[in-house]
């Protein structure tokens, strides 16, 4: 009898106490809960940063927010181990790896709540302006030198007047890196991605070293002129200041569209300007004036290192266009169908 009345005794509390959740539970939601920090429950991170070769640990960073970027990874880290700039930093899952992007979100990354990731210095940077500037001033110089027969470049009896289409090409040669340097600093928009020191130390041997070779042999004392003669450089004269004229128009358009960081968000049109009306038929119409434009100087200078320079030009320029089309291809539905990525018609 005592153990029944005991079993009836707590029933009615066990009821008194669902009575007094529901009270609860119904008079205040679960959202005042979370508001008033009642209910928080946050899954914080851990993240490890380790040297991928002596897979020493260089820094542990507690509590971090699972909505981080590997951006704000690399911004803390730089707080730890100022040299390293986040430009300077690739962090990756693995030794080797592929890098990951700043905008990857850590939750997001195939990690547990304690992620380890593994730190690769990438050296000094410089910013794509920086690089374009040295890209561009080193041709212009060196051309020159080689056009005003400094002393020692060739032998001091070989000191004729320049034939007539060897000043057209110093003045169409300067006019293009000249060109270029405006744009640098006035039309282009470059994102916040740098380059490796080392890298752009390679790039400015390659523009470098052929700017040496063309206006070796254009400037040369023996140099001979087209085989054509006058109707074969005047008429790629022509073709060349047709070419970098569309090229400049070509830029200032892709300077007023919008764009989300180097995306572009808008698909670009021609205009009035007949040299934009490439844009019809192909995605990339500044890179068919940029080859358009060293095809003509190679005509009209008739020069193997120009060719040379022009074709690898052209080869490099169509990889960069075909991904940008693939790009356009797939952000924008409404992609015209007729354009190509250089060739217009063709690819």
């Amino acid at each position: 009898m005592a153990c029944s009345a005991h079993m009836d005794m707590l029933e009615e509390n066990m009821e008194s106490f669902r009575g007094w959740e529901s009270i609860v539970w119904h008079g205040f939601h679960l959202e005042d809960w979370r508001r008033d920090g009642v209910i928080n429950r946050v899954a914080y991170f851990e993240v490890e940063i380790l040297d991928p070769k002596s897979k020493a640990q260089l820094c542990y960073l507690d509590k971090v927010e699972p909505n981080a970027t590997v951006a704000e990874i690399k911004a803390l880290l730089h707080k730890i181990y100022p040299k390293f700039y986040p430009s300077r930093q690739a962090l990756k899952l693995h030794p080797e790896g592929k890098a990951l992007s700043d905008d990857d979100v850590l939750e997001d990354l195939p990690v547990g709540t304690t992620a380890t990731m593994f730190f690769q210095d990438l050296g000094p940077q410089l910013g794509w302006t920086m690089v374009f500037l040295a890209e561009c001033l080193g041709p212009l110089f060196i051309y020159l030198l080689f056009y005003y027969r400094l002393p020692y470049i060739y032998m001091p009896d070989h000191t004729q007047t320049p034939l007539k289409v060897v000043k057209l090409a110093c003045w169409c040669h300067s006019l293009h890196y000249i060109k270029r340097l405006v744009e640098t600093i006035f039309i282009h928009r470059f994102s916040d991605g740098t380059l490796p020191l080392r890298t752009i130390m390679l790039l400015c041997l390659y523009y470098w070293g052929f700017a040496s070779w063309q206006a070796y042999y254009i400037n040369h004392p023996l140099y001979t002129p087209p085989s054509y003669g006058r109707l074969q450089i005047y008429s790629a004269l022509a073709m060349f200041l047709v070419c970098e004229f569309g090229n400049l128009s070509v830029h200032l358009i892709l300077n007023r569209i919008s764009c989300n960081g180097s995306r572009p968000t808008e698909i670009p049109y021609p205009t009035k300007n007949p040299f934009t009306w490439l844009f019809f038929f192909v995605s990339c119409p500044n890179y068919t004036y940029e080859v358009g434009s060293w095809i003509s100087f190679t005509v009209m200078t008739q020069c193997v290192p120009v060719g040379v320079f022009a074709f690898l030009g052209f080869i490099q320029m169509t990889i960069w266009a075909r991904a940008k089309h693939k790009t356009y291809a797939q952000q924008f539905e409404d992609y015209p169908d007729l354009r190509t990525a250089i060739i217009p018609l063709f690819f």
